[in-house]
This record gives C-alpha cells, sequence and structure tokens, in this order.
C-alpha cells in the first residue's frame, strides 16, 4: 500500500507541472476514493473466502527442531485440505508466527495473531511452558486453541477453548514407569531432570509417583538447567547409586549430551524419556551413546497399516524425511481442528469450541482420538527403542 501511494504521488507531481491544479486536486481525490474502495472490497472479499487459524510455534532457538516438525504436519494437513477443495468451499490459510522458545513472545504472537490477523482458531505452541500463556490468550479472547505435543495436564484448566490431542504427562509418566518396571525389571531408578521445564518436572513427578506405587525405588533426583553443556557431576552421583535405569524426561538436545557424556564416565544403564526425545537430532547429536534406550512417543513410522505408510509417503515427498511422532501430532492437531470446523455453520469460533467438544473416535495418525470432558486426549501410546542409530517399534500400549 505504501509503494502504491508513493507511486501515484510522482504520477500527480508531475501533471500538475502541465495541468489545471484544480482539475488535478479534484482527479486525485477521485483517485485516492476509488482505490480505497478497491482496496476495502478486496480486504472484505479475503476475509470471506479465506478461512485463517494462526499457529504459534517454536521455529528458532535450541527448541526449533521440535517446533518445525510440528509445523510441517500441520502445513500438510492443511495442504491436502486445500487440494480437496477446503471448508464449505473456503481455503485455509495459515499463519504462523515464531515464539522463540519465549513465553512472552508465545503470548504476544498469539494476541497478534487474535487481534489483529483475526484468525478463528490457534495451533500450538510446541512445549507446556509456551501453550500454557497461549492458553491464556485463548481463553481471554474465546478463540478454540489445539495444543498439538503439550503434556502438562494443567494446559487444558486454563478453560473451556483449550484442548490438546497428545496424551498427557500423568499418562506418559505411567506407560514408562510401568514399562521399566515389568519390560526391563528395573527396580532401582535414578532421574535427571530439567528444572526450568514444566514439562520435565511433571513428568519426572508422575514416573516417580508410578514407580512408588509399585514397589520400585527412584534412588537418587538429579536437576539441570536447559542449556547446560556438562552433565559430569550429576551422572557421577548417578553412577554411585548404580541404578537399574535412568529416566531423563528432558528435550532431544541436552538428552543426547547426558547421552555421552554418561557412557564416557562408564554409565550402561538403559536411559529411558519421554517424546521430548522425538528428533533425529537426538540420533545425530548422541551418536551411538544412545543405542538400546528407550521413549515413549505417539506414533511409529516403521508402521505396517496402509494409512500411516500413506501419511509418511506424502511426508517424505513433500519434506524429503521422514516424519516423526511430533510431525504427526501436528498433521492429527490440524485434522481434528479442520474437522470440528467441517461440522460448523458459520465457522464462528463459538461453534468450533463446541464442536471440537463432540469429538469422538477421530482417525488420527497417532491413533483413535477422543476429547474427554477435561479437552484432553484419550489415546495409546507406543514405546520406541533406538536401536542402531534408528528409531524402532518396541511396544503399543493403551
Amino acid at each position: 500500500m505504501l509503494i502504491f501511494v508513493h507511486l501515484r504521488s510522482i504520477h500527480i507531481r508531475h501533471l500538475m507541472r502541465h495541468c489545471n491544479p484544480y482539475f488535478l486536486l479534484f482527479s486525485a481525490a477521485c483517485l485516492f476514493l476509488n482505490s480505497s474502495c478497491k482496496n476495502k472490497l478486496r480486504s472484505d472479499f479475503k476475509l470471506q473466502d479465506v478461512i485463517r487459524i494462526g499457529e504459534v510455534q517454536t521455529l528458532t532457538g535450541p527448541e526449533a527442531g521440535i517446533g518445525l516438525a510440528i509445523h510441517e504436519g500441520i502445513e500438510l494437513a492443511i495442504q491436502e485440505l486445500n487440494s480437496t477443495g477446503g471448508i464449505q468451499g473456503k481455503p485455509l490459510e495459515l499463519l504462523t508466527l515464531d515464539d522463540q522458545g519465549k513465553g512472552e513472545e508465545a503470548a504476544a504472537a498469539a494476541t497478534k495473531l487474535i487481534t489483529h490477523h483475526h484468525v478463528s482458531a490457534l495451533l500450538g505452541a510446541s512445549a507446556s511452558s509456551r501453550s500454557r500463556v497461549v492458553a491464556d490468550v485463548a481463553q481471554g479472547n474465546k478463540i478454540p486453541m489445539i495444543t498439538p505435543t503439550s503434556t502438562h495436564p494443567e494446559i487444558t484448566t486454563v478453560g473451556n477453548y483449550v484442548f490438546r490431542i497428545c496424551f498427557i504427562d500423568s499418562f506418559q509418566g505411567k506407560v514408562m514407569a510401568d514399562f521399566a518396571l515389568k519390560k526391563l525389571e528395573a527396580r532401582r531408578l535414578a532421574i535427571l531432570r530439567d528444572i526450568k521445564s514444566d514439562y520435565s518436572v511433571g513428568l519426572a513427578e508422575y514416573f516417580t509417583k508410578r514407580i512408588q506405587e509399585a514397589g520400585g525405588e527412584v534412588v537418587l533426583q538429579q536437576n539441570y538447567s536447559s542449556g547446560d553443556v556438562d552433565f559430569k557431576s550429576q551422572l557421577t552421583a548417578i553412577r554411585a547409586k548404580s541404578p537399574s535405569a535412568i529416566f531423563i524426561p528432558g528435550y532431544y538436545t541436552d538428552v543426547a549430551l547426558i547421552a555421552r557424556q554418561a557412557r564416557e564416565l562408564g554409565i550402561q544403564s538403559p536411559l529411558l524419556g519421554g517424546d521430548g526425545w522425538a528428533s533425529p537430532k537426538l540420533l545425530e547429536i548422541a551418536g551411538q551413546s544412545i543405542n538400546n534406550s528407550y521413549y515413549s512417543s505417539h506414533y511409529s513410522s516403521d508402521d505396517p497399516s496402509q494409512f500411516i505408510q500413506t501419511f509418511v509417503s506424502h511426508f517424505k515427498n513433500k519434506f524429503h524425511s521422514v516424519p516423526n511422532g511430533l510431525s504427526a501430532l501436528g498433521y492429527d492437531s490440524a485434522g481434528v481442528m479442520i474437522a470440528a470446523m467441517k461440522q460448523t455453520s458459520n465457522l464462528l469460533p463459538k461453534e468450533i469450541q463446541e464442536s471440537l467438544t463432540k469429538t469422538h473416535n477421530y482417525n488420527g495418525i497417532t491413533g483413535r482420538i477422543t476429547i474427554d470432558l477435561n479437552r484432553n486426549a484419550i489415546k495409546s501410546a507406543v514405546i520406541l527403542k533406538v536401536e542402531h542409530g534408528q528409531f524402532k517399534t518396541f511396544l503399543k500400549t493403551e
């Protein structure tokens, strides 16, 4: 718009040297009104013919790999929708803003998407700490929101406009504790958690609770802060306790460095974790140090079902990589939102919110998804094993 006005002003100044100034003033006014009307009509037409949804995502910073994986899944789902005619004949437009891995940026991004871009719904964020602030903004503005990957139970307690399609930490912590006790027969566990991460702290608490309930023992819990690069002090203390396994509910970059240093210190206990491990970067950074370790995830790309393999094929064709569990959750979050939108009459936020509450047995890449009364997803989990530099399905669980 600024360029358009600038070019017109040059044209008018040129004509004023050769024409009646009153005529030119009248012409300029008509030109301005005409262009303004056209711009307004063009704007109104766009608003009427495009459905906008917003995404708050971490695309820069140490957790960018997680955010990018989720975003790619969302992007693929929307591309597939639009190729089939959109919703009610209208294409879906995705507006994505980077929260840089910071809570204040996440809040600002959500606010801008709602108040400036007037999105009908929100997807995001990735980490629980940032999804919490996005949830506050969404609830305050009565805009429906789905977090694809934030597992901390408190997020959906913010209000009735906040949903999730991943499992929650109470479920994930129980799954991994039961796996350690029953499948690995590990009775003495150590924990190394990120004290600054709501996700890590919460998952460690649920894991500990289940271990103790089932007769196991947490022999030691150590803390670190995201971004640390030296974990040898904590690992040395853990080594002295000779645990059967070590639970590390962190994100892939930290986990990879911890794995390398654990093996350097001679620790051979299996390492266990949650869905924050899900990134090819874990394998790239950790190398062989992460072999024979296990983590809970939402799906496995080696699932032989045609439904899963079609998704994997489409993803690989678009992004030239194999989708991980985070990409699958991104895809499913967009899919659940799209399905809810299709059930509305006027695509109003309140209609979408009501439709989301009725989600039942949605056939997602990450399993059958039903939204419960607390707006959490009822679904299954997959435990993956890191073996020879690859993620392999080890166990499917409810």
